[in-house]
Parts: structure tokens; C-alpha cells; sequence
């Protein structure tokens, strides 16, 4: 399963997402974090929702019982890149809580019901981790 995911990224970045940029009728973004043990990239495929300008990725690693790699490097390192297509901009990462994440967890089931056996699988609550850019900075002219 591995090997298939990352011939996935090799082909979402050679196509500029033209291909793999929606998996099972959801878009896919390239999520890239700091890794929390090397601190170098890593880069990993997810479905995701927009909200209001922001990206809304879940961390349930198919309903396993532990957390995926990618969301304990948010937690260590917020700041991460979010390629989409061949658009890359920089996002700081935050988990949903409350109504907020009661919220976005309706509209991800709805979108992809597989999620809610996901949760079934696992005594951990999912997270629902919410990207936002950041405001592009630049001088002045």
C-alpha cells in the first residue's frame, strides 16, 4: 500500500495534480510537514474539504488506533505547505474543537461516509485539523 502511495505523489506532482488530484470523488492536496524526529520534509497525499479559505484534513488513519505521522508532526511543527495542483502556499495547522469540529466532522461524512466507519474502528477520537494560510507578506512598493 505503501509503494501505491507514493507512486500517487510522484504522479500528483509530475501532473501538477492534473492526475490524483481527487480520490473517490474528493480533491487531494500534498500536505508537507516538518518531520517531528528529523525535522526534515514529509510529504503525504489527503483528501480534504475548503471552509471559508481553509483546509479541512482528517487524522484518522483509516481507524487505527494510533494517531498518522503527518498529524504528530503538526503538533510539534504547526507551520506546514499545502500543495494543491501546482499551487503551493503555506498553512499553519490547528485541531477543531467543540461545535467547530462537530461541524466540519457532518460535512466530511456527508462527503465520504468511510470516515464514520473509520471512527467505529478506533476508541480515539478523530482529529479534524483545520489549515489556514497565512496572509502572504511583502514589501511595499
Amino acid at each position: 500500500m505503501e509503494v501505491l502511495w507514493k507512486l500517487h505523489r510522484w504522479v500528483y506532482k509530475q501532473t501538477g495534480g492534473r492526475l490524483g488530484g481527487s480520490l473517490f470523488g474528493m480533491p487531494v492536496l500534498l500536505l508537507i510537514t516538518t518531520d517531528r524526529r528529523t525535522a526534515r520534509p514529509s510529504t503525504t497525499a489527503l483528501s480534504y474539504l475548503e471552509d471559508h479559505g481553509r483546509y479541512i484534513v482528517i487524522a484518522s488513519n483509516a481507524g487505527e488506533p494510533r494517531h498518522p505521522a503527518w498529524f504528530l508532526n503538526l503538533q510539534a511543527y504547526p507551520t506546514a505547505l499545502v500543495r494543491r495542483g501546482s499551487e503551493l502556499v503555506t498553512v499553519t495547522a490547528r485541531e477543531a474543537v467543540g461545535c467547530e469540529r462537530d461541524r466540519l466532522w457532518a460535512r466530511v461524512i456527508a462527503a465520504d461516509a468511510a470516515y464514520g466507519e473509520f471512527q467505529r474502528r478506533t476508541a480515539r477520537l478523530i482529529p479534524v485539523v483545520v489549515l489556514a494560510p497565512r496572509p502572504q507578506t511583502g514589501s511595499a512598493s
